[in-house]
């Protein structure tokens, strides 16, 4: 690791053990309030030397963790050499990078945290600047059709190489004429933060592409579908997203997560007591990102608004779906049926069926054609990051469903 990322890593633990230390102290708290509570006033006069003691000497011990761990981290990054490979050098490190960052992204960018990932394009592991120069080199047989692949949470550009199968950009490339453009962001962001900056991202791709844009297709894996539907609404009104024709979102929580879902409940449970409170701020560290995957959250407004339930159940405000371009849903269910009834309940393990195809609700009708929707049975939801199936469903709807004319 080089020495800035040693750091960094540093205050990030740094910053855990003083939480963690914190936390102990809430749970001490919570419990000896109860005791108090029992014994009545008569020992209000201990509980106050109890509080103050223990209020003391939890404070010391939080700053004086987060100081040792800091500087542990801060001595061994002064011992690195500063020509020291980064963490990225690795397969295994770019994947904790992601992973980090899904965790924990926004508390990574608030921080100026040095392990933050920014929004870029990738090309053989390397970030490629949007410049003609650095495009030009970086794609010397670029086409006017270019395919936009986002990850999902936790996951790196190369989350699309899982498995052995040919990835689905390359085939797309020999077989389609397709350019295939790999990004990597900050999943634990927002992700109309992460929607709106791809928005950008793109205008910046066009403007320098080393040729003629006619036609873009962008293809999201989980949460990187909500994001690729966010950049769409954002964009709206610019030239780039007027050329997006077809959008493939591979098991995108449309109507949310059941597990964030889950977490959610869980934490206002725990919340509750005094005695769990410090479990439920503990599970409220997760990024932004993974709670915006409770509704599938598009926009600010989502996690702006006091009562987002109340946002989303307005019709009226409803985030559309990119009029230029022909919607896809490709879901993946352990039971090889989509309509069985096991499939409603465990979905991939992450994503449930009717979720992941848009579906309002039970019984209501589908709102494309029913050709728009695939299914993998038998499969999970990293399964739809690599699997000939699915490619061969894509290559299909790419064939033979025709870009819908500019407006």
């Amino acid at each position: 690791m080089r020495p800035e990322e040693i750091a960094a890593l540093g205050d990030l633990a740094g910053e855990a053990a003083r939480g963690a230390t914190r936390q102990i102290h809430e749970l001490h708290t919570g419990i000896a309030g109860r005791v108090w509570r029992r014994v009545g006033p008569a020992a209000r006069p201990v509980r106050l030397a109890h509080d103050s003691i223990a209020g003391g000497a939890y404070s010391a011990a939080a700053e004086l963790s987060r100081a040792v761990v800091r500087a542990g981290a801060q001595a061994a990054s002064t011992a690195r050499s500063p020509d020291a490979p980064s963490v990225e050098r690795t397969l295994a490190g770019r994947v904790a990078i992601g992973a980090l960052n899904g965790a924990f992204g926004d508390t990574l960018v608030r921080r100026e945290n040095a392990l933050a990932l920014t929004m870029t394009v990738r090309r053989k592991n390397h970030d490629v600047e949007l410049t003609r120069t650095d495009l030009r080199r970086a794609y010397p047989n670029a086409k006017s059709r270019i395919a936009v692949f986002v990850h999902g949470l936790c996951e790196t550009d190369e989350a699309w190489k899982l498995g052995r199968h040919v990835p689905y950009g390359h085939r797309m490339e020999i077989e389609l004429g397709y350019t295939p453009v790999y990004l990597r962001y900050n999943t634990g962001r927002h992700i109309s933060e992460n929607g709106r900056e791809l928005a950008e991202l793109l205008k910046e791709l066009l403007a320098a592409w080393p040729a003629p844009v006619h036609e873009i297709t962008l293809v999201g894996h989980s949460m990187g579908g909500l994001v690729s539907r966010s950049a769409c609404h954002y964009g709206a009104d610019s030239a780039c997203v007027a050329k997006v024709r077809h959008v493939f979102t591979l098991g995108t929580p449309h109507r949310g997560a059941p597990l964030e879902q889950v977490a959610n409940a869980a934490s206002a449970a725990l919340a509750r007591l005094p005695e769990t409170r410090p479990i439920a701020r503990a599970l409220n560290i997760r990024s932004s990102g993974i709670k915006d995957l409770r509704y599938g959250y598009l926009v600010d407004e989502c996690w702006m608004d006091q009562d987002c339930d109340a946002f989303l159940r307005d019709t009226s405000r409803e985030i559309p779906f990119a009029p230029t371009a022909r919607h896809y849903f490709i879901c993946a269910t352990l039971t090889r049926e989509a309509d069985a009834p096991m499939s409603r309940i465990i979905g991939d393990l992450l994503v449930l069926q009717p979720s992941a195809w848009a579906r309002e609700g039970h019984g209501k009708h589908l709102r494309f054609p029913i050709e728009h929707y695939h299914h993998l049975g038998g499969a999970n939801h990293f399964d739809l990051l690599n699997h000939p199936a699915i490619y061969d469903q894509m290559r299909r709807c790419l064939q033979s469903q025709r870009a819908l004319p500019p407006p």
